[in-house]
């Protein structure tokens, strides 16, 4: 099974136990406008352009000259079909490398062979391999190809989800990894349709079923400023958790690390100008978790 895969990150600390690789997929049926990954959002490869390492040496126009508005020094990665070969060429003929392409299909195979290569990392720190994205369950039977390949070699498992998926996509895929890590934003499902374009029912039916059957099941809130950083936003998400059959809570602080992303897809940053929260930040709604009888920590 193939999947478009846009990053394999090695030694991470913070997508589960111990030492683990990540593989981000690309597809998510969300649109979050603090997502740090954008690039992660469509199913399909797209074109990226280096501020920083472009000279406006116009050689990408040359190849995809109806890609360029009248003065411009670059192409419009906006407007590129990644998958052309036209596109393709642009890339091949940048000399200083300011233009790639983020995501390419790769075989579950394949990714478990680059995955072994730290399988001694794993073992030593108790860690493994995470799917993340975007929304890995998007490729479900990818996922599952290359859980069932690394559970072969002993290597432990984990999935970073929205849980927005279908039941039977959630439920097929989830019981298959070790550890699940839950990205749940916001406790109102008006205001989290508003915020992400997606709706809380199929979110919570998944979350609840998860923490019946799996082993390890940690929800992730990222906290965003305006959106869910008020202590009765706390405590609504803590009462609906408790409900769920969850007792604990990993609080992200909001960052604009990812907002140079944004531009290099051609993009605008909707939260541009929006200062990062810090784990002080946090104090309080820590304490609203608390005495909804959450353990939340960042």
């Amino acid at each position: 099974m193939n999947a478009m895969v846009f990053n394999i990150q090695k030694f991470s600390l913070n997508d589960g136990p111990g030492i683990r690789t990540v593989v981000f997929l690309k597809g998510c049926p969300m649109r979050c406008p603090w997502c740090s990954n954008p690039e992660s959002q469509l199913m399909r490869p797209q074109l990226e352009w280096s501020a920083s390492a472009c000279t406006g040496c116009k050689r990408c126009l040359m190849a995809c000259p109806d890609l360029g508005d009248p003065g411009a020094q670059h192409i419009d990665v906006a407007r590129a079909d990644a998958s052309s070969e036209r596109v393709r060429q642009a890339v091949r003929a940048c000399p200083a490398r300011a233009l790639s392409i983020a995501g390419r299909l790769r075989s579950a195979a394949e990714v478990c062979e680059i995955c072994l290569k730290d399988d001694v990392f794993y073992q030593q720190s108790g860690g493994g391999v995470t799917l993340s994205g975007g929304e890995p369950l998007m490729w479900p039977e990818f996922c599952i190809e290359l859980m069932n390949l690394l559970h072969s070699h002993s290597v432990d498992t984990c999935i970073e989800t929205t849980a927005c998926a279908a039941p039977k996509v959630f439920d097929e895929v989830a019981k298959r990894a070790d550890h699940l890590l839950i990205d749940m934003k916001h406790g109102d499902s008006d205001r989290h349709r508003a915020a992400t374009g997606e709706g809380l029912s199929r979110i919570w039916s998944n979350t609840i079923r998860a923490h019946e059957y799996a082993r390890d099941v940690l929800v992730r809130t990222p906290v965003i400023p305006g959106f869910n950083d008020s202590v009765a936003d706390a405590r609504l998400m803590g009462r609906r958790l408790r409900r769920a059959g969850a007792d604990r809570v990993q609080l992200l602080p909001y960052h604009s690390f990812g907002e140079s992303k944004y531009a290099s897809l051609g993009r605008s940053y909707d939260m541009r100008g929006q200062a990062n929260l810090h784990e002080e930040d946090l104090a309080a709604l820590i304490e609203a978790y608390r005495e909804e009888g959450i353990e939340a920590f960042v």
